[in-house]
């Protein structure tokens, strides 16, 4: 099974209402008078992260990539769990642990810890309190609306090549992304539609796209890159983190952004490039297969 299979059969078990038919970033609960917002995201070594890497930076980088789907759908973070399979750098990783934690004001709230002989894997779950309601979603976008982006696309490209090839480059962008938590929770009660960019800016929109029922059309030179000779990689290269969202249209944004492109009437395709059709999500960003 691909990702896109495993997940569509997943749609077939009993789904709690907060889990929002699995297109969203995160599950979405109302527990009295407060809403959590629920993220779990998991780190293979190997895929996710070079088994060179210094264990304090992979650390960082599995605590924001959950903060960042926090983000997303505008939420303070109240705490983690972690789920950790003991193994080389285990020290450095709880460092880490420690400056991502303490950076972002979160609590470590439990989780277990084995030992394997397989692919590490680590993993981690985020509980976060909504600070907008109702929270965006990816399926909000509405005909009309402005496309926006935060901060500049490939630079987390640019960040894990250095780090592979050992070119000067700095590779923090990659290494020590970060969450934008104070931009998500800004724009939440202004987004119609909102997801951070974790697979590509171009599969991302596709996704927003398809979960909205609309078109979503994107001009690729508006879109701010850390490298011009290679635009399209940028767009496609994903864990940048940074927030896509959608305004209504002459709506400004609170937050430093760009707008990209527009919402139009669902038609053959969820998707216009530069005024391609494209109509299905391969090539656009990272799929697990």
């Amino acid at each position: 099974m691909t990702e896109t299979d495993f997940i569509a059969a997943l749609r077939g078990l009993p789904l709690h209402k907060g889990a929002r038919g699995l297109t969203d970033d995160a599950a979405v609960l109302e527990v009295g008078s407060e809403t959590l917002v629920i993220t779990h995201d998991a780190m293979v070594e190997g895929r996710h992260y070079l088994a060179s890497q210094d264990m304090a930076d992979v650390a960082w980088k599995l605590v924001a990539s959950n903060l960042s789907d926090l983000a997303a759908k505008g939420a303070e973070p109240v705490g983690v769990l972690l789920g950790h399979v003991l193994g080389k750098g285990d020290a450095d990783f709880i460092a880490g642990l420690d400056e991502v934690l303490s950076h972002y004001g979160v609590a470590l709230l439990g989780g277990d810890t084995v030992a394997s002989d397989g692919l590490r894997t680590l993993g981690l779950t985020a509980i976060g309190k909504a600070t907008h309601t109702p929270v965006p979603s990816r399926a909000g976008a509405q005909v009309g609306d402005a496309v926006f982006v935060t901060g500049t696309l490939g630079a987390a490209m640019l960040g894990f090549e250095a780090l592979r090839d050992g070119t000067k480059v700095d590779p923090t962008a990659y290494t020590r992304p970060m969450a934008r938590l104070v931009e998500g929770a800004d724009l939440a009660p202004l987004a119609n539609a909102m997801m951070d960019v974790s697979d590509g800016l171009l599969l991302d929109a596709f996704r927003m796209a398809e979960a909205s029922e609309v078109s979503i059309a994107i001009d690729s030179e508006t879109v701010p890159v850390a490298d011009e000779a290679r635009r399209m990689e940028c767009l496609k290269w994903g864990d940048d983190y940074e927030l896509l969202f959608t305004l209504p249209d002459g709506t400004f944004p609170p937050v430093a952004a760009t707008r990209i492109g527009k919402v139009e009437p669902r038609g053959f395709a969820p998707m216009f490039l530069d005024g391609e059709a494209i109509t299905n999500p391969h090539g656009l960003g990272y799929l697990h297969k």
